[in-house]
């Protein structure tokens, strides 16, 4: 069962990364420790598109990573 955009966003706030609004209901995520930004377009009660699932979950483990080699 695919994540609401809620639970994206929950997870990605919980991780550090800071939201900057976007048109309508887009939204872009940025982590000050990693280059890339995530772009989220759809409102919160909706289901989450695979992509962005995978998208998310390959910047939380390079997060982890970059974190890792830090320590």
């Amino acid at each position: 069962m695919p994540k609401k955009i809620r639970e994206i966003k929950a997870m990605l706030t919980a991780a550090g990364f800071v939201a900057r609004s976007g048109k309508g209901s887009h939204s872009n995520w940025k982590h000050p420790l990693l280059p890339l930004v995530i772009t989220i377009a759809r409102k919160d009660g909706e289901d989450a598109p695979r992509y962005l699932e995978r998208k998310v979950e390959a910047a939380l483990a390079n997060l982890k990573e970059v974190e890792d080699g830090q320590s």
